[in-house]
């Protein structure tokens, strides 16, 4: 990115949540770092690029000691600010970004505000509503637990060299819910399940899960006509809850 202006905007997503440490995921050579370090808060990074990593202990010396050379995706986040809350935002590499994100979700509890720039199709994904071509697994997956904004576009031209995609900048902030009304693990399958044939309806791709023994009234459910886009968070755990009895009954 060489666009000063933008870096400085997509800092200032991290105010809406403000008082608490900020970690920056994939910093670079800090095009965004030098503007959230003038915020006076607790302040890390975490790079896996040596390169990178030599290039910012060299230019931020005041952030030795925060500048973490791992691998984010393999880090025990609770250690990182020995176990508060925090902030975590970043210009995320766009090929793991939905890996980012399902970690965060593992990690919702200490991460109440997420914000930074992505792939723009990404970004339609996480905020998309129901009924929308790119409503799918991230939506459903980030939106059971946190409230999602699409804040901007950032045209491909603000980069050298410019890619062949749009990026955009969001922001995630945790709702109310500290556990959803029905068995998560479960919540998380049928969603992979049914949006992996997503132009199939429900009482098709759902007889990957439920046993060939279960009554074929449950097929018969109004939902079952419905495809995956269709249905709200709500309406996943409802059916989710519908998976777990039918499943409970045929044993």
């Amino acid at each position: 990115m060489t666009d000063k202006g933008i870096a400085s905007r997509i800092a200032d997503t991290v105010d809406a949540c403000p008082d608490i440490p900020i970690l920056e995921v994939g910093p670079g050579m800090g095009m965004l770092t030098q503007f959230i370090y003038p915020k006076n808060r607790d302040f890390k990074v975490v790079e896996i690029d040596k390169e990178s990593v030599d290039y910012l202990n060299e230019n931020f010396p005041k952030l030795r000691g925060n500048i973490l050379g791992e691998d984010f995706l393999r880090m025990d986040l609770t250690k990182v600010f020995d176990g508060r809350q925090f902030v975590l935002t970043g210009n995320y590499p766009y090929d793991i970004s939905s890996q980012i994100f399902f970690k965060m979700l593992d990690y919702r509890d200490l991460i109440p505000c997420c914000t930074g720039m992505i792939q723009r199709e990404v970004a339609l994904r996480i905020a998309s509503k129901p009924g929308n071509k790119s409503y799918g697994i991230l939506s459903v997956m980030i939106q059971a637990y946190y409230d999602t904004e699409y804040l901007f576009t950032v045209d491909e031209t603000v980069f050298n060299p410019p890619p062949k995609v749009k990026s955009a900048v969001i922001r995630m902030t945790r709702n109310n819910v500290d556990h959803l009304d029905c068995n998560e693990v479960l919540f998380k399958r049928v969603v992979k399940t049914v949006f992996n044939q997503r132009r199939k309806m429900l009482r098709v791709s759902l007889k990957q899960i439920v046993p060939p023994t279960v009554s074929a009234g449950f097929f018969t459910d109004d939902m079952m006509t419905r495809r995956p886009e269709q249905l709200s968070v709500e309406e996943f755990v409802q059916l989710t809850n519908k998976v777990e009895k039918v499943m409970g009954n045929s044993k």
